[in-house]
C-alpha cells in the first residue's frame, strides 16, 4: 500500500466538450484521497469555463514545467500522446482515461478510473514500458519535441508531386522511395497511421521498427521491419524543395538538403497497467481483429 502522498498531473484535450461531471468526479476522488492535483494551465481554464466555476488544486502548470508520481491523459489517444511529448525523459508514468472513441493508448473508461486509482493507491498495477525514437536533424533545428512514441513520417506538402526519399540503416543503402511519404513506426505506432498505409502490426516490446511507404510509386516497394537498435538517415529531395516531418503528428516545415536521423531514444514511456488490460484483448476489441464482418 502506498503511504506516502501522490502528486497528480492532469492534461486533457481543450478542442472538444467533454462529460465534465465524470472530470469532477475524478478531481472529487483524488480529493478524497488527499492528492496534489497540478492540471495543465490552458486545460484548467477549458474546465472553468466549462463548469462556469473555480475549482481548487494544488497548481497549474505550463509546457514540462511538473514534477509529479503520475501523469493522467483525459482525453483519446492525442492527448495521451501530447501528455507523454511532455513527460519526455522524466519517466513518469501515465494514466490513460479514454474520453475519446478509440482509445487505444488511452483505455481505462471514464467509470473504471476510481477503481484503477484505487490500485494505483493500494501499488496494486503494473508499469509497461514503450519504446520511443528521436528525430534529428542536420542543419535545421526542430522547433517541436523531436520524441515519438507512435510513429515519425516525412511527408510531401499539400498537393506538390511525390518526393523522393533516399534511406539509409546503419550506414548502408537501403533505397530510395518515390512517394508521398515515409512512415517509420514504432511497435506502439503501428495500430496507428502505419496500420492505414499498409504497415504491420508489431507487438509491444518487439524490439523492432517499421517503415512503410506512403503511396509509393513503384508496386515493388513493401513495408520492411528492422531492429530498434538501428540508425535510419533520410535524405528528401522535392520539387517544392521542402517538406514535412511530422513527429507524433506534430508536424513542422523542413528544407530539401537537411539530413534526417531516426534512432530510439534514450528514454521509453511508462504506462500504468492494471489487471484485464493485455494488448490481444485491446487488439480484437478496438479494431475488431479477426471479426467476420460478412453478412449471412
Amino acid at each position: 500500500m502506498v503511504e506516502k502522498k501522490l502528486c497528480f498531473a492532469i492534461f486533457g484535450n481543450t478542442s472538444k466538450a467533454f462529460d465534465t461531471l465524470q472530470i469532477v468526479d475524478i478531481l472529487d476522488y483524488l480529493a478524497v484521497r488527499e492528492a496534489d492535483v497540478y492540471v495543465e494551465h490552458s486545460f484548467y481554464h477549458f474546465l472553468e469555463k466549462e463548469l462556469k466555476k473555480r475549482f481548487s488544486v494544488a497548481g497549474l502548470f505550463e509546457g514540462v514545467n511538473f514534477d509529479v508520481d503520475y501523469v493522467i491523459s483525459l482525453g483519446g489517444d492525442g492527448t495521451f500522446l501530447k501528455a507523454a511529448s511532455k513527460v519526455g525523459p522524466k519517466q513518469i508514468p501515465i494514466i490513460g482515461v479514454n474520453m475519446g472513441r478509440l482509445g487505444f493508448l488511452a483505455n481505462v473508461a471514464p467509470e473504471e478510473i476510481r477503481r484503477v486509482l484505487d490500485d494505483v493507491f493500494e501499488g496494486r498495477f503494473e508499469i509497461e514500458e514503450r519504446a520511443v525514437i528521436e528525430l534529428k536533424t542536420d542543419g535545421e533545428v526542430l522547433e517541436n519535441c523531436p520524441f515519438a512514441l507512435n510513429d515519425i513520417a516525412v511527408l510531401k506538402r499539400d498537393n506538390a508531386a511525390m518526393i523522393s526519399i533516399k534511406a539509409s540503416v546503419n550506414g548502408e543503402y537501403l533505397v530510395t522511395y518515390l512517394a508521398d511519404g515515409l512512415v517509420i513506426s514504432t511497435p506502439t505506432g503501428s495500430t496507428a497511421y502505419s496500420l492505414s498505409v499498409g504497415g504491420p502490426i508489431i507487438v509491444p516490446q518487439s524490439g523492432i521498427l517499421s517503415m512503410t511507404a506512403v503511396a509509393p510509386h513503384s508496386l515493388n516497394i513493401r513495408p520492411i521491419v528492422i531492429s530498434d537498435e538501428s540508425e535510419i538517415k533520410l535524405e528528401v529531395q522535392s520539387r517544392s524543395h521542402n517538406f514535412l516531418a511530422a513527429v507524433d503528428g506534430r508536424s513542422e516545415k523542413l528544407c530539401e538538403g537537411v539530413t534526417l536521423t531516426i534512432k530510439k531514444a534514450a528514454h521509453k514511456v511508462r504506462i500504468v497497467k492494471t489487471d484485464g488490460q493485455r494488448f490481444f484483448s485491446t487488439l480484437r476489441e478496438k479494431l475488431m481483429w479477426g471479426a467476420d464482418t460478412r453478412q449471412f
